[in-house]
């Protein structure tokens, strides 16, 4: 009976043992895994910020175009006598030197009943001149509420585009026509084609209209109704593409717009953190689909250290028990325990140092992976400066040496920030968002862009700053707006001997004043009343569409501001006036 005993207690510390291990193990894993999904969940949040930036910056690029052209006369006047040939070739060809300057698909103009009467592609095979695309819904919105947004498979060309529509008004506010821009998305698509996970962007009725993965393009997330069926069959929204449904399985919901899902795609049978972000403007939804390999490796090192800690408490408990032992045991017994205790300590903290060791490897290849993308900018404007310093001490040039130093800590500056926002992503900005901005800092952004055309051109900058200038507005259209003006400037001055450009900010009152001044020689009288109409240049043909000053002026109007042109005594002012903040 005595010889049992010791032989059931150690057969019940092994089992405690083995139980506290698997229970370690287990709840070692369960939190690595909900670590692991939360930071990758955001990870890819930040991530499709990015890509949802990237497709409003195309669109928005685009999106006043058609408006813009929608104000000219001679549109109103071919819509007004739609048989006037010369006018039609004047206009075609036009709009052909247009869509090539501003970089679009398409830009072509319908009249009332969706008759298409001239386009930028007249040339073509697959030119729209004499198609009605009346059916189409960007057609009909733009009759409804003045403009529309469509994406859709050509119906001419079968190459899917994003439409962007702007109705013509008559002088009495009746409808002329429709002037259409198309964009082919399809360069987009080629550079999300190398980034890691798979990117969709899906329409309103779920089906995926744009992907980084081509064999992923037009299935639908959802089944679709017999309903929206017969909706996109009306409006040959897809033309003949068939719309399978993607089957996917809901493992496990992470967040309010991120899932584990099991998807049955293209690729396989793969799981997938499955994240969604909503584009309102668009109504379209961006998901990013990433495979969890990096879950997988996080939940085994996880559960090898909370292994070996486990493993490492239960044989330090021995280890106190059997000293506990050994004390009440012979003197001569108690030499030969304390040598295999002393070797036994030495064993773990081997194995203790070789946890610590793979804990500190995975954290760096977690940080070195997420860093690597976000500093590469920062180390790319380090190595030109870098190059330019060489240069600079060849010379001799130590201020600017210094100077040159200065930026790099700035850059270092700027690296030390992004590594504290990995777990973060960018706020955007909504558009119309109003600030308090200092008009001083805005200009000095915008001078910071120019300054190399400054010193290559030899121009001489005199600028008069009252820093009490305080404004509310948003700081990249103002910043746009002074880039317009300043170019406009050097324009001018181009074949000038002195170039001074004069530059002053000061307070009136409730209002904010910003002047830019050339030593150009002005612009003609007879010009000075037309500077802000669309299309209007005094710039050789080639040199520019007539846009800048339009645009400008529209922006200032909305900011609650104006935007006026008069000569000086050397050459043209451009007074922007804005109301003050308080």
């Amino acid at each position: 009976m005595s010889a049992l005993f010791p032989r059931f207690r150690v057969i019940l510390i092994v089992l405690l043992i083995l139980l506290g291990l698997l229970a370690s193990v287990w709840l070692a894993g369960r939190y690595a895994e909900q670590h692991a999904w939360q930071e990758r969940s955001v990870e890819a949040r930040g991530q499709l910020q990015l890509y949802a930036q990237s497709i409003h910056t195309l669109v928005e690029r685009f999106r006043s175009v058609p408006e813009v052209l929608a104000l000219d006369s001679d549109i109103k006047s071919l819509l007004h006598a739609p048989n006037d040939r010369l006018l039609r070739e004047k206009l075609n060809q036009r709009l052909e030197q247009l869509n090539a300057a501003a970089g679009s698909t398409v830009l072509y103009l319908l009249d009332s009943r969706g008759e298409t009467l001239v386009a930028s592609n007249w040339r073509d095979w697959s030119s729209f001149v004499g198609n009605n695309y009346a059916f189409r819904p960007y057609f009909q919105d733009a009759v409804r509420q003045s403009s529309g947004r469509y994406f859709a498979v050509g119906v001419t060309t079968g190459v899917p585009g994003y439409f962007l529509s702007h109705v013509v008004r008559d002088a009495d506010g009746s409808v002329l026509g429709v002037l259409v821009a198309k964009l082919e998305l399809e360069e987009l698509q080629r550079e999300w084609a190398g980034q890691s996970g798979v990117l969709l962007v899906a329409d309103s009725y779920s089906v995926v209209i744009l992907s980084s993965r081509p064999a992923w393009r037009f299935l639908a997330l959802q089944a679709l109704s017999e309903q929206a069926r017969g909706e996109l069959v009306e409006v040959r929204k897809y033309a003949e593409q068939a719309l399978q449904p993607l089957a996917s399985e809901l493992r496990r919901r992470i967040g309010e717009d991120s899932e584990w899902r099991r998807v049955d795609g293209p690729d396989g049978r793969r799981d997938y953190l499955w994240q969604r972000l909503a584009l309102p403007e668009e109504d379209w939804t961006l998901h990013l689909l990433v495979e969890p390999q990096a879950l997988v490796d996080s939940v085994r090192s996880y559960r090898l250290a909370a292994a070996g800690v486990w493993m490492t408490l239960a044989f330090l408990l021995l280890f106190l028990a059997q000293r506990r032992k050994n004390q009440r045991l012979q003197a001569g017994i108690r030499e030969r325990l304390e040598r295999e205790v002393a070797l036994r300590t030495a064993e773990l903290r081997e194995a203790q140092d070789g946890l610590v060791h793979a804990a500190k490897m995975a954290a760096l290849g977690q940080m070195s992976a997420a860093m690597a993308h976000e500093i590469n900018q920062p180390l790319t404007a380090m190595q030109m400066q870098l190059g330019s310093l060489r240069l600079l001490l060849d010379s001799g040039r130590q201020a600017d040496v210094h100077e040159g130093l200065r930026r790099i800590d700035g850059l270092l500056q700027r690296m030390a920030g992004l590594t504290g926002h990995l777990k973060t992503f960018a706020r955007k900005s909504p558009a119309g968002l109003s600030e308090r901005l200092r008009l001083g800092d805005v200009l000095e952004q915008a001078l910071q862009l120019l300054a190399p055309r400054l010193r290559s051109e030899q121009v001489e900058l005199d600028c008069a700053i009252d820093s009490d200038a305080l404004v509310l507005g948003d700081a990249i259209r103002l910043e746009q707006v002074l880039l317009n003006l300043l170019n406009n400037a050097l324009d001018a001055m181009a074949g000038v001997e002195r170039r001074v450009l004069s530059v002053s900010i000061q307070r009136q009152g409730e209002q904010c004043l910003l002047s830019v001044a050339d030593s150009g020689g002005g612009i003609a009288a007879e010009d000075l009343p037309r500077v802000f109409e669309p299309f209007f240049t005094t710039k050789p043909v080639g040199q520019g569409l007539g846009l800048g000053l339009a645009v400008s002026y529209g922006i200032v109007r909305e900011l609650g501001g104006s935007l006026e042109a008069s000569n000086g005594e050397r050459g043209a002012v451009f007074t922007l006036r804005l109301p003050a903040a308080s």
